[in-house]
């Protein structure tokens, strides 16, 4: 099977970024803790800003305002249930019996069910949904996060996510479709569907006197944190 355009294009995005990460890493002088490539960081979060009011908000507005509510939910729930499967390898992985399990009962359930996901089913029925994603698996094993990294695009990474990207490309059942079309349609229509959920928290933040850049950090460590911990983190000075 020849691969999707979208792991040709994160092979190079992995690349590039871990090129720039080096140079970067030689060059910062007072690097923040956390943030050691902002500058660089900054720079490619402003093109992809720029990106996304050109191109992906105008879309995925007229992608709400066209299609009803009930509708967008039952794409939501038919990528989050492809999404399940390579949650489940990355449980299974990682060792995690009952997170595991719950994967695989979601996956069967919505799949059968949930008429190949569209029904969200599993919820219904009180089975717990453990998102996992090769980086995440990276960090169980004891692979340190490393530096925070904005992508060209994909949008705020650490190290160690950029490079399980790869494999999470590989796995994960959306983009190994074998129609061509196919398999290069979903992946924008997933982007568009998840960029319209977010519309109004977008316009809430463009209207407040915040740094959007520090912002949106803080708040993807807060969630990374979130999905380590099960939704359950320690506090922060309780941590190893």
């Amino acid at each position: 099977m020849r691969p999707s355009k979208f792991g040709v294009i994160t092979r190079r995005i992995v690349g590039l970024t871990f090129l720039l990460v080096l140079q970067g890493c030689a060059t910062v002088a007072q690097p923040n803790v956390r943030d050691p490539l902002e500058s660089f960081n900054r720079t490619v979060f402003g093109f992809n800003e720029v990106v996304d009011k050109a191109v992906i908000k105008p879309v995925a507005t007229g992608y709400r305002a066209i299609t009803p509510n009930w509708l967008r939910k039952g794409v939501g729930n038919f990528f989050s249930n492809l999404e399940d499967v390579w949650s489940a390898v990355n449980n299974g992985l990682q060792g995690r019996g009952q997170e595991f399990s719950d994967s695989v009962g979601r996956v069967m359930v919505n799949s059968t069910i949930g008429l190949l996901g569209v029904l969200d089913v599993a919820s219904d029925l009180n089975i717990e949904r453990h998102t996992a994603d090769f980086g995440l698996t990276l960090g169980r094993w004891g692979v340190p996060a490393g530096p925070y990294v904005v992508l060209p695009l994909f949008g705020p990474r650490t190290l160690r996510e950029v490079a399980g990207m790869p494999i999470d490309a590989r796995g994960m059942p959306v983009y190994n479709i074998g129609d061509q079309e196919t398999r290069t349609l979903l992946p924008i229509v997933d982007v568009v569907d998840l960029r319209a959920k977010y519309l109004n928290a977008g316009d809430v933040l463009e209207g407040a006197a915040l740094d959007a850049y520090s912002f949106r950090r803080d708040a993807y460590f807060q969630r990374q944190r979130n999905i380590q911990y099960d939704g359950n983190p320690p506090e922060e000075d309780s941590e190893p």
